[in-house]
């Protein structure tokens, strides 16, 4: 089985490298330019799939974009893009491809809940290679290279180890895509301690990766949800895979199922859990 998993494998690695530390430079000033000045203030609009945009959103994206290709000059593929813009950018971008979500979180922005971020992640072959998640309001600064460990505001970051049992977790779940039989389950019979969802995926990864979550669920995401969240995740030590398959990378690249635990024995028994109940 290929979980998505690389503890131990970056033992020996030191700090960020020279591209992380630009691309993370490029997100701080980005996100302190064009982001929180319009915290609170900004007004909004739904796009054709009903969710939200915003002038931030929008300016974030167009400075990223510059930012971004100064670093690496690759195809930028943006979440606030038409739906055949994004797929030709990722067919276009198999040698480089920057995926970035300006705000993870925008009804979270617009309504003053303080769970949204800054996502951006590289990608080549299709697979991550470096990631940023950054939390303007908690001032936490998410990173990582692959084989090169993951980074919480430049420090390495090793999660806390759960090495508890499955009924005293505290699990991150988001029910909207997952099947009515799982939901049911989940409402009637949870496997678990307690339940959590403040709706910025990115996010979710990240509090995984630390260990403030010591499980996660998720019935569909986008590319720009799991590209940069799930390496950060990959890094810290953490293991993962779709509902359908045990390769998380083998996943529908515009619809990944997540199912994810830091602890490999917790993992293995919140996986069997679920699928038991499709």
């Amino acid at each position: 089985m290929n979980h998505l998993s690389n503890s131990g494998k970056h033992a020996a690695a030191t700090g960020m490298g020279p591209l992380l530390k630009a691309a993370v430079a490029a997100v701080k000033l980005v996100t302190a330019e064009e982001i929180m000045p319009r915290y609170l203030k900004v007004a909004h609009q739904r796009k054709s799939d009903g969710s939200l945009c915003t002038e931030a959103d929008l300016a974030a994206q167009g400075a990223l974009t510059k930012k971004l290709q100064a670093i690496l000059n690759v195809p930028v593929l943006g979440e606030e893009m038409a739906v055949a813009e994004q797929r030709a950018l990722w067919a276009a971008g198999h040698d480089g491809l920057w995926c970035i979500d300006p705000i993870d979180g925008t009804s979270n922005f617009v309504r003053g809940l303080p769970y949204f971020a800054v996502s951006v992640a590289l990608l080549r072959e299709g697979r991550s290679v470096l990631g940023v998640v950054y939390d303007p309001v908690a001032n936490e600064m998410f990173a990582a290279e692959h084989e090169r460990g993951a980074f919480l505001n430049g420090e390495k970051l090793l999660g806390r180890e759960a090495g508890i049992p499955l009924e005293q977790a505290l699990a991150s779940v988001d029910l909207k895509r997952l099947k009515k039989k799982l939901v049911t389950q989940l409402a009637a019979h949870p496997p678990y301690s307690s339940q959590r969802n403040f709706g910025a995926s990115a996010l979710d990864w990240c509090y995984s990766a630390v260990g403030r979550y010591d499980m996660y669920l998720h019935g569909g995401q986008q590319l720009w949800d799991y590209a940069a969240g799930s390496l950060i995740f990959q890094e810290s030590g953490g293991h993962a895979c779709c509902i359908e398959t045990d390769d998380f990378a083998q996943g529908d690249i515009w619809q990944r199922s997540v199912i994810a635990a830091r602890d490999e024995k917790l993992f293995e028994e919140w996986k069997n859990w679920i699928r038991a109940q499709q």
